[in-house]
């Protein structure tokens, strides 16, 4: 499996060499044959290259069988015209990745802040209110006038679609419970769109139990009750924001996995951001991404065919189970290692075996 790796910023290269690591003794114990191939992407590559993503790093990525996009400094790329392109809205752009999947789950040894749960959240990825992904050209927040914005929402029936399918599919492999979040009751035309294409969606799977819960009302359930739930499916702000939280409730954001999936490409992707207050001083938690990179090589072995890669992909989210409940972790989530010592006690549960 060619993997191609995007360090990023801030933290990103911290996290990242603790997450090549455990894919490398992934690799050694399941005879997955890994190649990893690192690029530049963010502000080491607009100082490099004058262009946060190289134009031909898109090629780059679609011959390969994978990505892994370490944090990048989002806020910081404001104009494309001077090479300022936001690397994680690109490729999830440009490869159509419309399902950004994100498991939240307690650990045992880690006080849960709301007792035990496992669910995951269905988040669409490629329109909605995120201004920078919804317009074929140029974007869709305008300044009127100098105390004037407008910002535009796209809600499309395919868009609605896909991302229904996904949730359902992977509702069908857990507890088969589907819960729709949504803001119907004021967004009537996009929601309400929405909402309904979901539900007719999640005809079509037999045995599926389907609720829905309005968003606001949705943050009170999760924390009062998280474990009722087990795939949420929602817009995509309304996904992003509710997947935050499901992590942190888990014990820390850093915990949060994330696969961006399209029809034939995946990527992987920590759920935080760059984190640049405490960037090169080895103290972030480089668990998220190391559980993206086992949700990366889950989906190429279903998608392949490969039972190997999902037995590894298993293998690591039990692996970093073990390191958590005794203590062999970052101090966000009770333990006293740094980045690079918590990614090396990964990869030698893994290699125990």
């Amino acid at each position: 499996m060619h993997i191609v790796v995007l360090p990023g910023d801030g933290i990103g290269p911290e996290i990242t060499t603790a997450t090549s690591g455990v894919l490398r003794a992934a690799s050694e114990r399941f005879q997955l044959d890994l190649r990893l191939e690192e690029h530049a992407v963010g502000h080491a590559s607009l100082k490099q290259f004058g262009t946060t993503v190289r134009p031909e790093l898109l090629d780059i990525v679609r011959a390969a069988d994978g990505l892994v996009l370490g944090p990048t400094a989002t806020f910081d790329f404001k104009d494309e015209a001077h090479g300022e392109i936001n690397p994680s809205r690109h490729f999830r752009k440009n490869l159509d990745l419309y399902a950004n999947v994100r498991p939240a789950r307690t650990y045992a040894g880690l006080s849960g802040r709301v007792g035990d749960f496992d669910l995951v959240v269905v988040r669409e990825n490629t329109e909605g209110f995120y201004a920078d992904r919804n317009m074929e050209q140029g974007n869709g927040e305008m300044l009127v006038t100098s105390d004037v914005v407008i910002s535009l929402r796209r809600i499309t029936r395919l868009c609605c679609e896909r991302i229904a399918h996904a949730a359902c599919r992977l509702a069908m492999k857990r507890r088969k419970h589907l819960t729709i979040v949504h803001k119907a009751n004021v967004l009537k035309l996009g929601d309400g769109m929405f909402l309904e294409i979901c539900r007719e969606a999640a005809k079509a799977y037999p045995g599926l139990e389907v609720d829905d819960i309005l968003v606001d009302a949705m943050m009170a359930h999760v924390v009062r009750n998280p474990d009722r739930f087990d795939v949420i499916v929602a817009t995509n702000m309304f996904g992003d924001i509710l997947s935050d939280l499901t992590a942190e409730l888990s014990g820390s954001l850093g915990l949060g996995g994330s696969l961006n999936v399209g029809d034939s490409f995946a990527m992987a992707q920590a759920a935080h951001g760059s984190a640049p207050d405490i960037a090169g001083q080895d103290v972030a938690n480089p668990v998220s991404l190391i559980l993206s990179t086992a949700l990366l090589l889950g989906w190429h072995g279903e998608n392949s065919g490969a039972v190997r890669y999902e037995e590894a992909a298993r293998a690591i989210e039990a692996a970093v189970a073990k390191a958590i409940g005794e203590g062999r972790a970052t101090r966000d989530v009770g333990g006293e290692l740094g980045t690079i010592a918590a990614g090396a006690a990964i990869a030698e549960i893994l290699q125990a075996g």
